[in-house]
């Protein structure tokens, strides 16, 4: 008999268990993410965490890469049908690899309506539909200069006011550092990006008849101005010298160590700057650099942009959903002093600091000063790929490797070759 009633319960069993619905698939993707501030960074993955806890099925590999690699590795994994689900991005040029979530999304309406026009930033004319929804654009950003105020008044220099041009600038950092003892007067991140404000500030122009026209007059101008610092030990050759090839190399620590007096960069700083500086000492941005052109800001952006190749595109749209939503982007402005696409009515900024406070009033004073010439080159295939060799071949030239006529002469050369291979449909 209870052989019999085992057998029934275990057919009994195995009836209710039929009756079960199959255990959900996991469904994993990859969001790969960089940021130079690591508070940032571990807020992304805890946002990745969340967004896990109300999606059981749903696992989020959430991985953080330093800028240089993801530079360079991500176009290649993409044009492979491998890398990531979604990323933080700088280079739009990634745009055929793009995902359109409109059709996954939820309220892709709404979301449209939150993020407006920077959703163009992201479209790149004939290759992405204009309707398309794409990610969103992370962070505005515009390069300036940052000065140590402190050093600048135990030298009793005054500030370079308003209308300042870059050679003042420099000057005036030569003076404190000679008065203070400071190792470095002015630096800037190894970067084409950082290189290219000044550039416009002198006259330049970066595309010409839709093609690259680098370097025209005006670049030789600012190459040979820079260069002659680097001689004379205002821009220390150290700075761009020590790193090989167009390596990436953010300056900010030694500006953090109180070693540089002006130190150009932009304003994804200002809230690792208040945290690493504290009351070390007094610190601001100032405006851009003026030059016989104008006084120009160097406009960017980052943005998440997700990406065709992944295997769960509702899933993908969902999370860009959450992470694009008023609530999430007003947190991230607020807590991180970031400049978003999203449009976020009065966002109160998280700046106990007033260095912190000062520098992005003067941030959002300077959204005017955009060269026009700017807007152009960043939407223009093969704008990475520049600055890449600009960075190389001013590394060059500042180590001794190239004169000031064989770094025009390379430079040319090296955008005819970008310019020919991106004539290539």
């Amino acid at each position: 008999m209870s052989r019999l009633l085992s057998g029934l319960s275990g057919l009994a069993l195995a009836a209710l268990a039929l009756s079960q619905p199959a255990m959900a698939e996991t469904k994993t993707i990859t969001f790969l993410f960089t940021d130079d501030d690591q508070s940032y960074v571990e807020h992304m993955a805890a946002l990745s965490k969340e967004f896990e806890a109300s999606h059981p099925d749903v696992k989020i590999n959430f991985v953080s890469s330093g800028y240089e690699a993801v530079a360079k590795q991500l176009p290649v994994q993409l044009a492979v049908g491998e890398g990531p689900d979604l990323a933080k991005i700088t280079d739009w040029q990634l745009a055929p690899f793009f995902l359109d979530m409109r059709p996954y999304m939820k309220d892709p309406d709404g979301y449209a309506k939150l993020h407006g026009d920077s959703l163009n930033q992201i479209r790149l004319p004939g290759i992405s539909d204009p309707q398309s929804i794409n990610g969103y654009v992370a962070s505005q950003t515009l390069n300036l200069p940052f000065i140590n105020k402190t050093l600048f008044e135990q030298a009793g220099e005054p500030v370079p006011g308003p209308k300042a041009t870059l050679k003042e600038i420099v000057e005036a950092s030569v003076r404190v550092a000679k008065k203070t003892g400071v190792q470095i007067p002015f630096t800037m991140d190894r970067s084409g990006h950082r290189f290219s404000g000044a550039a416009f500030s002198y006259g330049s122009s970066y595309v010409r008849d839709d093609k690259f026209s680098f370097p025209d007059d005006a670049a030789k101008a600012y190459i040979a101005d820079l260069y002659s610092w680097t001689k004379d030990g205002s821009f220390p050759k150290e700075m761009w010298g020590a790193a090989g090839g167009s390596q990436y190399k953010n300056m900010g620590d030694e500006f953090v160590n109180g070693n540089v007096v002006t130190y150009l960069a932009g304003n994804w700083m200002v809230n690792p700057f208040q945290k690493k500086i504290g009351d070390a000492f007094e610190w601001t941005a100032i405006n851009a650099p003026c030059g016989p052109a104008g006084c120009y800001a160097m406009p960017g952006a980052t943005a998440i942009a997700a990406f065709k190749r992944t295997k769960y595109p509702e899933v993908v749209a969902q999370f860009v959903e959450f992470l694009g939503s008023e609530k999430v982007q007003r947190d991230i402005a607020e807590n991180y002093v970031i400049l978003t696409g999203a449009k976020i009515d009065n966002p109160q900024y998280k700046l106990t600091d007033g260095n912190a406070k000062a520098s992005m009033a003067v941030f959002l004073a300077n959204e005017k000063n955009v060269p026009q010439e700017a807007r152009v080159f960043e939407k223009k295939k093969g704008g990475s790929a520049l600055y890449q060799q600009i960075v190389q071949r001013m590394s060059q030239l500042i180590v001794g490797e190239l004169t000031l006529q064989q770094t025009y002469d390379t430079l040319a050369a090296d955008v005819e070759k970008i310019n020919t291979a991106t004539a290539v449909k």
